[in-house]
């Protein structure tokens, strides 16, 4: 009697993918964003100060997965893994603890980092090397930890913080990081298929398009010198930077088109809705197409959502605003983390995903900056939002005519007609 086919060990990779990207909480915005009052109230410390703190924890976030995502490649992303969660816990730990400018500076330079950056990065580069034909379905629903994330943990901590208080709560996101991610990080991760005597995709032989392109040849190609990788780079970072933009301003806009902040914090839910259905049709279209249609569909999603904005005078309007944001999200994400293995392969993947993790987290550190400043030399969001909707048709023309470097020319050509 045959034996029936075992489940391909890969989607074991990404159900932990998807356990990290839900854990990534503790670093993300969204979640900061519940505990700033409180932070304001017991550390003495101005809003102001907070957001500076933010800009600056989020510049030490871009710098350090830079560096993470090179030592993933040295040692292996499981290893850095183990790392980044042990020290999210930490993090969490020490934000409890935090009674000056100092400490929150310190702790939240490590949330951001290691939540927001390092975290997320890994099991990016753990899903992409276990993944070829299948990995823009793979890479959504690794993602989907992400939207779940939002919906879940900010109610879930400002329940917690008017039950308990905020810094029992930060010790309670610590320990959560560590039960969840640090058992099947260790037990379940595993860095290649090739390391279990398997292929990418569970496969019967190594993926065709690799093993002819000299990504496969141990050469990686250059990265921060490169220009193509920069055309690359700064246009796909445009969805996050706008993005946050928005959302940062979200209910100051709402409240200008004459709406109430009770609206623009209901939005988040349509937006994660949509965010996490988008993720998933995305990631089966990717897989057929290649990531430049997606990308393409991103950006008009993006720009139809601006245009919405300056629409907005009732609800249905302003969730309608809501859907296309989180089609953009849900697109972006996985255009972000498919397009990289696409054009450059799986060998030395950490150095360029993280440099380009570096340019999108960059670009969502100063994308409220130029709203803001547009905003008061127009003394309103409405003439802002339509100047930065230049920026997703620029990107769409940068990546329209983006090519990979030299040496995975073919393999992309290949992936996009076959």
């Amino acid at each position: 009697m045959r034996k029936p086919k075992k489940p391909f060990y890969g989607w074991a990779i990404v159900g932990l993918g998807s356990i990290v990207a839900f854990n990534s909480g503790p670093g993300q915005s969204f979640v900061f964003s519940v505990f700033i009052d409180s932070l304001i109230e017991d550390t003495g410390l101005s809003r102001t100060g907070i957001s500076l703190l933010y800009a600056i924890g989020t510049g030490v976030s871009a710098v350090m997965v830079f560096t993470v995502s090179r030592l993933a490649d040295r040692f292996g992303a499981r290893t850095t893994l183990i790392a980044a969660a042990t020290g999210l816990g930490l993090a969490c730990f020490a934000m409890a603890q935090a009674t000056g400018a100092l400490v929150v500076f310190v702790a939240f330079s490590a949330l951001r980092a290691l939540g927001q950056g390092s975290l997320t990065i890994n099991a990016t580069l753990l899903t992409a090397q276990w993944f070829v034909e299948k990995r823009g379905r793979a890479m959504a629903i690794m993602g989907l930890g992400f939207p779940i994330s939002l919906a879940i943990l900010p109610p879930t901590c400002r329940f917690l913080i008017d039950s308990i208080g905020w810094r029992e709560t930060y010790m309670i996101l610590g320990a959560m990081v560590w039960l969840l991610v640090l058992p099947p990080a260790i037990f379940v991760a595993r860095e290649r298929p090739e390391d279990m005597g398997l292929y990418p995709d569970g496969a019967a032989e190594p993926p065709l398009r690799e093993s002819r392109s000299s990504a496969s040849s141990g050469k990686p190609a250059p990265v921060l010198t490169s220009p193509r990788f920069w055309a690359l780079a700064i246009p796909l970072a445009t969805p996050g930077l706008v993005t946050t933009a928005l959302i940062f301003h979200q209910t100051a806009i709402i409240e200008e088109r004459g709406l109430s902040p009770a609206v623009a914090a209901g939005l988040f839910v349509p937006i994660a809705v949509c965010s996490a259905a988008t993720s998933i049709v995305a990631g089966w279209i990717v897989d057929r197409s290649g990531p430049k249609l997606v990308f393409v569909f991103c950006m008009t999603a993006l720009l139809g959502a601006m245009g919405i904005l300056l629409l907005i005078e009732s609800l249905p309007l302003a969730i309608v605003y809501a859907v296309l944001l989180g089609m953009t999200q849900g697109t972006s994400r996985i255009v972000g983390s498919v397009t990289w293995a696409h054009f450059y392969g799986r060998v030395g993947l950490g150095r360029v995903q993280g440099s380009a993790v570096m340019v999108g987290i960059t670009g969502s550190a100063l994308g409220p900056l130029p709203l803001a400043w547009l905003n008061d030399q127009f003394n309103g969001f409405g003439p802002a939002v339509a100047v930065m909707a230049v920026l997703p048709v620029l990107a769409i023309a940068a990546v329209a005519v983006a090519k990979p470097p030299g040496g995975v020319q073919q393999e992309a050509e290949e992936r996009t007609t076959a």
